[in-house]
């Protein structure tokens, strides 16, 4: 099985080295990352001027590009083989709503249109607390095990969000949940001419059995995403 992990916190971020240790578990393993973050982009492509492409070694590429712009590149260019294109570990939850601006899940979505089985990777993080990203990967493993193991018919892509419990337990249940359509709170500070969005993330409207209720919960959250 040929994996292609991408992201869009960049080719550094340590969610990026995290899922590539965990994907070599399935197969050969593909890294085809932004060179920088981009995380909020959504699903922007690049067409108007080139696309700069550094290979770095044989399986590893570095992107000039946005998350979106690397699905399509591994896929018609540098491992146009793939079985699957995994997107993250994002720092940070990709939940409800968020699906429409994350570079993480655009990339997963992009796959997905080219025909290519694809899952988005995120976890949720609650302020002032660190990531344990080998615990993070040991909480993911039985769910990619699933995942790369099962079947997903075309025109769908996998959404995932871990929570961010304070105990560290390895086994956390996993639920299947549709996205929550409920907008952020948009509330805003002004200073002069400028606006600042003073929204806060855990505080948001959520719907009961949603991905943002279930992950807020302390449960896994799997989403089936159409295209």
């Amino acid at each position: 099985m040929k994996l292609i992990v991408t992201n869009d916190d960049g080719i550094k971020a340590e969610g990026l080295r995290t899922l590539v240790r965990l994907a070599s578990r399935w197969g050969e393993v593909v890294v085809v990352a932004p060179a920088e973050p981009q995380s909020g982009i959504g699903h922007q492509l690049t067409t108007d001027r080139p696309i700069r492409v550094d290979k770095l070694t044989e399986e590893r590429y570095r992107i000039w590009g946005t998350p979106a712009d690397c699905s399509r590149l591994a896929l018609n260019c540098l491992a146009s083989d793939g079985d699957w294109v995994l997107s993250g570990i994002n720092h940070g939850g990709n939940l409800g709503v968020d699906v429409y601006e994350s570079g993480t899940v655009a990339a997963a979505r992009e796959a997905a249109i080219h025909g290519c089985k694809a899952v988005a990777l995120s976890h949720y993080t609650v302020k002032g607390r660190l990531i344990d990203w080998p615990l993070a990967a040991e909480r993911l493993r039985p769910i990619l095990d699933d995942v790369l193991n099962g079947t997903l018919e075309a025109g769908y892509f996998l959404n995932v969000n871990l929570p961010h419990p304070e105990h560290n337990r390895t086994c956390l249940e996993t639920k299947r949940a549709p996205v929550d359509p409920s907008p952020h709170r948009t509330t805003f500070s002004q200073t002069d001419d400028d606006f600042l969005y003073t929204g806060i993330y855990q505080e948001r409207w959520r719907q009961p059995a949603s991905d943002v209720d279930l992950c807020f919960k302390g449960h896994i959250s799997l989403s089936k995403i159409a295209v």
